[in-house]
């Protein structure tokens, strides 16, 4: 199958890094818009051929492919402002919003195409290694839609709406919620005039050790060893920023139950 021209509305993070990959492997882009046209026009720069549009009217686009790439709160309002040529597929990018988020929109032929993995414009990202999940109800959208992802990745796999949900919830524990430890960590440090290097062996060996031998294996600490004392103290330690205690508590408690049931 051919690949065809796509179009982007949006030009945040993950379009910032999924425009230029499909452009490098025969999926011109040949639009995007964006409310913020300055974003759009740096975006543009990283592009072959690519133009910006300033209203989302891809009326006359060559495209085939219209990529919605904004955030999940955005889409249904950006559906209902398109306008697309005849014949278009719409997909969304998102992890937790479904397929039918698209229906009554501007194009009869929908559907998914969300790549798991976090996305900053400062950080490179290699779409080889990035998993990408489709969604259609239409199997010719479908086929489109995993050639696309597969001229991309080597990881490409369906998956229904509900599924998807909870492999997102499961990726925000996974990432943003083990990054904003990792936030609190450096705090912790900083405020305690440490230098936060000191934990970057420790932080690559837990994430290592958990991805070889399993999350539920590599558990260690306090709380898995039921140390009350310990816990104690750390609490103490912590009593003057009572958010950072409180999450401190949950978690510990958590860990506590699930290692130690009575």
């Amino acid at each position: 199958m051919k690949p065809s021209s796509v179009s982007f509305i949006g030009s945040g993070n993950l379009a910032w890094h999924l425009a230029p990959a499909l452009d490098n492997v025969g999926f011109a882009v040949r639009e995007v818009y964006s409310p913020n046209t300055s974003h759009a026009r740096a975006l543009v720069d990283r592009l072959y051929e690519g133009r910006v549009l300033d209203e989302p009217d891809f009326s006359e686009s060559a495209s085939k492919i219209f990529i919605i790439a904004v955030t999940d709160d955005a889409i249904a309002e950006v559906v209902q402002s398109l306008v697309l040529p005849e014949g278009a597929i719409l997909v969304h990018t998102s992890g937790s919003q479904p397929l039918s988020l698209l229906e009554g929109g501007p194009a009869a032929l929908t559907g998914v195409f969300y790549p798991l993995q976090t996305f900053s414009k400062a950080k490179k990202i290699d779409f080889a290694d990035v998993p990408i999940f489709v969604e259609s109800d239409d199997t010719s959208v479908q086929k489109v839609l995993v050639n696309m992802a597969k001229a991309l990745s080597r990881q490409v796999a369906k998956i229904a709406s509900e599924d998807r949900q909870a492999l997102h919830v499961a990726a925000v524990f996974a990432s943003n919620f083990t990054n904003h430890m990792l936030s609190l960590s450096k705090a912790i440090m900083e405020n305690s005039k440490l230098n936060f290097d000191m934990l970057k062996p420790l932080i690559a060996e837990t994430l290592n050790k958990s991805l070889s031998i399993g999350p539920e294996k590599s558990q260690t600490g306090p709380a898995r060893r039921g140390d009350l004392e310990i816990l104690d103290r750390h609490m103490a330690f912590l009593q003057e920023d009572e958010p950072v205690a409180e999450i401190y508590k949950v978690i510990s408690q958590h860990i506590v139950d699930t290692y130690h049931e009575s």
